[in-house]
């Protein structure tokens, strides 16, 4: 069992507060992949984790316990996206330069993997992974010959490139951020929405598979290739929020966040923004958002206008399952829990 602690960062006194619980932690490894899903025939959740130097951390009890799995031979894979949909499947993303990006799936809760996708051009670079279904999944990667690559699989098994020629164009020195995997929004098999970074910061839509797309300016800071939009998430009455900033730059608290109400076609600003550089955000409700990031975390209770820090508990991923279970990954291999409850 790895090690096992308890860490909670408290809001200013309001009608309810705010609260990390740390579920794991004291791993060398920076966490950024986080999925959970429901255990089939069972009352508990399968907690699934990945990260720098080939870890990935599974727990089948709500996060009371906690078991290393690993891909053999392959102790130094960058594994920063993972997808999960019960204890037993799941998809796994390394990212980095040529062969070093690759997808893997597991059937059997990680005793075997399959590796299903990569490639030996250098410039083949992953970013992020995200399913719509089980055998519908995206992957984004670094623009290829001046194009967004797009990889995707319809079966759960092979993946293949969209049409280079339906690929959105990058603009000049714009680029993807494999920070938290959420610079990807896989709505279903024909949506999708991608945000970019570096000197440009845009949200890119497609609602028929990719074979067109849209594309719209963000209001978040792309001043420098470490800036830029890094995660996107969608509420469940269609509000759409943005978050970024400048990772180089964490404690600047200018354009971090942007939302839209129009299905991602123009995009706002909100009249307080989150207290720094914030690598991922997840919709509890269509009022409530979480932003976080390495130098803490944001709740917004009025759908994205207005933002209050809660927590400095260094972050990188976020990940919403439900309402009531809400999970992040950081640094030293943290995995902790969100709570929301009355004050006192």
């Amino acid at each position: 069992m790895l090690f096992l602690g308890i860490f909670t960062a408290l809001a200013s006194p309001t009608a309810r507060a705010q609260s990390w619980s740390t579920l794991n932690s004291g791993v060398d490894t920076n966490l950024r992949g986080i999925s959970a899903a429901k255990i089939p025939s069972s009352e508990h959740i399968a907690i699934w984790a990945s990260g720098s130097h080939g870890v990935i951390l599974r727990s089948l009890d709500d996060g009371a316990t906690w078991s290393r799995l690993s891909v053999p031979g392959q102790p130094e894979l960058d594994f920063r996206g993972i997808v999960a949909f019960d204890d037993k499947t799941a998809y796994l993303m390394s990212s980095g330069a040529g062969n070093q990006s690759r997808i893997y799936k597991t059937m059997d809760g990680g005793s075997t993997w399959e590796l299903q996708y990569t490639d030996v051009n250098n410039a083949f670079f992953l970013d992020c992974i995200a399913c719509s279904a089980q055998t519908n999944c995206f992957a984004l990667g670094d623009p290829l010959r001046g194009r967004f690559l797009i990889l995707q699989t319809i079966d759960g098994r092979r993946w293949n490139p969209l049409p280079p020629q339906n690929l959105p164009t990058a603009l000049d020195k714009e680029g993807a951020f494999a920070a938290s995997n959420s610079n990807l929004l896989a709505e279903s098999e024909n949506e999708m929405f991608v945000v970019t970074g570096g000197l440009a910061a845009r949200a890119l839509h497609t609602s028929d598979g990719g074979k067109s797309w849209s594309a719209s300016a963000v209001p978040i800071a792309a001043d420098n290739a470490s800036s830029g939009v890094f995660a996107i998430a969608r509420a469940d009455d269609g509000r759409l929020i943005a978050v970024g900033g400048d990772y180089v730059n964490p404690g600047t608290a200018l354009r971090i966040a942007a939302f839209s109400e129009d299905h991602g076609k123009s995009w706002q600003s909100p009249a307080q923004q989150p207290a720094g550089y914030r690598s991922s955000v997840v919709a509890l409700d269509a009022q409530t958002f979480i932003a976080a990031g390495p130098g803490g975390s944001d709740v917004s209770r009025d759908a994205g206008q207005h933002w209050t820090a809660f927590s400095t508990l260094a972050l990188n991923a976020l990940f919403r399952l439900d309402a009531q279970h809400v999970y992040a990954v950081g640094s030293k291999g943290t995995v902790a829990q969100f709570n929301l409850s009355d004050a006192k």
